[in-house]
């Protein structure tokens, strides 16, 4: 089957699609609609109509892209039009997670499979509230138990819809630990450049400013003295 022929079904699969659609799926959805086809679409042509329809909507006359998320592919806004997108949804599209639900999400992502107790040796805090409302937003799952551990725990895993959430297509592809770290001292080192900057620039100014007023002041003692000199001349 060629290419050109699946390209638009798949264009239309995936732009109708209200979940990422996984290559597999898209396969099947092609050959059912195009049943009367001999000619059977197969996984890596998919594969390559998926990479050319990418390629197309990379380019910068698009305000939006396929991203691969979730185990499947989605046409999402691109980031630069992402306010632009929030007025049509306002209060929906700027909800956040609380600061607490956040530290249990990370500790779940990067730690999984992990028990609640395990969080809170972690966080130092209960955790039953984050877990919760995580588990409402569909965030994370519950796994599991772990059968080794005394009274066997419930053990918790991110969702898919975490990674929906979150633009990711697997939990490999969250940032690094070194890497934020790294980063985050980086931009410590910036703000402290910037502020001995700062104190630098505002010592100098400091400095010409005391320049100018002892400037001054000999200019008019000079003044002074010059006066007093003409009227004992006069004298």
């Amino acid at each position: 089957m060629e290419l050109s022929q699946i390209i638009p079904h798949i264009e239309a699969l995936i732009f109708a699609s209200d979940k990422p659609l996984p290559a597999i799926e898209i396969v099947e959805h092609v050959n059912n609609a195009l049943g009367f086809i001999e000619d059977r679409a197969t996984l890596d042509q998919v594969d390559a109509a998926i990479e050319g329809i990418k390629e197309k909507y990379d380019s910068e006359f698009y305000a939006f892209e396929l991203k691969a998320i979730g185990g499947g592919w989605q046409f999402l806004t691109k980031p630069l039009y992402h306010k632009t997108v929030a007025q049509l949804n306002g209060d929906k599209f700027l909800k956040r997670l609380s600061v607490a639900a956040l530290e249990t999400l990370a500790i779940i992502a990067y730690k999984q499979p992990v028990t609640k107790s395990e969080m809170e040796a972690i966080r130092g805090v209960n955790c039953d509230y984050a877990v919760q409302k995580l588990l409402e937003k569909d965030l994370v799952i519950i796994s599991g138990r772990r059968e080794e551990a005394v009274g066997q725990p419930l053990i918790y895993n991110t969702s898919k819809s975490f990674m929906d959430y979150f633009g990711i297509n697997s939990a490999d592809d969250l940032p690094k630990i070194n890497e934020v770290l790294m980063e985050e001292l980086v931009q410590a080192t910036n703000v402290q450049e910037a502020q001995e900057e700062m104190e630098a620039f505002e010592n100098n100014e400091a400095n010409t400013a005391i320049d100018v007023v002892v400037e001054e002041s000999v200019e008019i003692v000079e003044e002074h003295k010059n006066e007093t000199n003409e009227e004992n001349t006069k004298a």
